[in-house]
């Protein structure tokens, strides 16, 4: 045989420029294919789509991310009806309750990961209302490193195990950092004490993306998610968090169990935040993207209703393990905004599960839709719950047209038009509010924030460390200084 075809190095480093998986070339590798820059991501984009399936299978068979987790059953009830912006049917009457589902979750480590490392926690809600499965799929912090979908696996990759050595590198994940401006603000969250927690009830959630709200009159309004809890914020320093993680590295799961078992139920407040679509046009930022936030005095906080976890699962495997979750899964009255990354998410989280746990894992009881399921779709591994109907097609004159067409809300659909293209969005704006986050904290949470930093940065090439740097300067000199000083005295340390 060839030795340039069984020798897997040998093709690499014939050519120096970027191929999908088929080998055709890749001119931009960093920005989806979308409608104008600041549009919804296209199916047609096929090099995303070979990236993000690839990187969907990398891993067998646990979760390529969100490996390690625990999760409860609870309910949840609005505090008023919510119809003004939304006919999401759960979200109609306070008299209305429905189960949930909660997930939380590490992100990077393995299933056998120390629950305290540093690292955003996943913060997963599934709830079974009568119109199916609607799943709110974010972190206990509040932006992420990226905007666009196509750089998921890239982010992922940084942070996990070098593929030689098997073991984590700082070095990695700050090379992409440095190259990655809009990872600023990120990093002055989860480098604070907020990246290091002990307990799943003591923290916030968020929706991280923005979703669309629609009424019955077919106005749409931006939305952003937030999870209060009512237990209280909780955070716990690096030297902490390490000592945890030999001592008693399943805290967060083994408390969450035992709260719940004790009948000391964790509360969470849903809120979300509401943003007529013609306000983002007077913004001096994206609204739409994930590694900004939205000012709580301009569009504050509208407590939607009350989630109580108060009941443990009865097997770990089937009901935690097997629970599938997307972004994608919504419901009537709820719709996905052209947010770059939660269009990639939307394809990537649905095409994981399949290949995780099968084409039928919606018929598993931990994920399957309280109203019936009635549709065309047949067979696949680990089929149990089937239809017997033989007509398995639509439009037929067999079986009356059946299943027929569901009866919504005439709503308007929405409106979008620009050049296919592959750009960032035109906005990016990646240091004001990092440095606005930076001067939040207190002097404390500035120390600890810079020396989470530093115990890690100092480590680096030094052009890592100046690109790194310079974007902390652009955030806030103070930010940047600080680094600074506590990297000089850790290689003075290390001298």
């Amino acid at each position: 045989m060839n030795q340039n075809i069984t020798n897997n190095t040998a093709g690499q480093s014939s050519c120096p420029y970027m191929t999908d998986s088929l080998g055709r070339p890749v001119a931009d590798d960093n920005n989806s294919l979308t409608v104008g820059p600041d549009g919804p991501v296209l199916l047609q984009d096929v090099e995303m789509i070979d990236k993000m399936a690839h990187f969907d299978r990398e891993r067998i068979p646990e979760r390529v991310v969100h490996a390690k987790g625990a999760g409860a059953f609870g309910i949840f009830k609005p505090y008023q009806s919510m119809s003004r912006y939304t006919f999401a049917d759960f979200l109609q009457s306070p008299e209305k309750t429905t189960k949930v589902f909660v997930r939380f979750s590490t992100v990077i480590g393995s299933k056998g990961s120390a629950d305290t490392v540093r690292d955003p926690r996943g913060f997963a809600v599934k709830f079974y209302t009568e119109q199916g499965i609607y799943d709110i799929v974010g972190n206990d912090l509040p932006v992420f490193f990226i905007r666009d979908g196509i750089k998921f696996p890239d982010v992922i990759h940084s942070l996990k195990p070098s593929p030689d050595t098997n073991l984590r590198n700082p070095e990695r994940f700050w090379d992409f950092v440095s190259l990655s401006p809009e990872a600023t603000h990120m990093i002055t969250w989860l480098y604070s004490d907020r990246g290091t927690i002990k307990n799943y009830a003591r923290i916030d959630g968020f929706g991280v993306n923005t979703y669309i709200w629609v009424n019955k009159c077919g106005e749409r309004f931006y939305i952003k998610y937030h999870w209060k809890t009512l237990q209280g914020l909780e955070t716990i320093t690096r030297q902490e968090a390490e000592y945890l993680s030999g001592s008693d590295p399943d805290i967060a799961v083994r408390t969450l169990y035992e709260d719940i078992k004790n009948g000391n139920y964790p509360r969470y407040e849903l809120c979300v935040q509401i943003m007529n679509p013609k306000e983002a046009l007077e913004l001096p930022f994206d609204p739409l993207d994930d590694t900004k936030t939205w000012s709580e005095v301009d569009f504050p906080l509208i407590r939607v209703g009350l989630m109580t976890l108060n009941q443990n699962p009865s097997n770990f495997f089937a009901q935690v393990e097997q629970s599938a979750f997307c972004p994608g899964n919504i419901v009537p009255g709820v719709e996905l905004s052209a947010d770059k990354m939660l269009q990639g998410r939307s394809f990537s989280y649905l095409d994981t599960q399949r290949h995780r746990i099968g084409p039928n894992f919606a018929q598993l009881p931990v994920n399957r839709s309280i109203s019936p399921v009635n549709n065309n779709q047949r067979d696949g591994s680990m089929t149990y719950l089937f239809n017997p109907e033989p007509i398995n097609y639509s439009p037929n004159s067999l079986n009356g047209n059946r299943p027929l067409p569901a009866k919504l809300p005439s709503i308007q659909p929405d409106y979008t038009q620009g050049y296919i293209v592959r750009r960032p969005i035109t906005n990016p704006d990646d240091f004001t509010q990092a440095g606005e986050r930076f001067r939040s904290l207190c002097d404390e949470q500035k120390a600890h924030l810079s020396d989470n930093i530093a115990v890690e940065l100092h480590k680096c090439r030094s052009d890592i460390i100046d690109r790194v740097l310079g974007y902390f300067a652009k955030a806030s000199l103070e930010f940047a200084n600080m680094v600074i000083r506590d990297i000089k005295k850790y290689h003075s340390d290390s001298c």
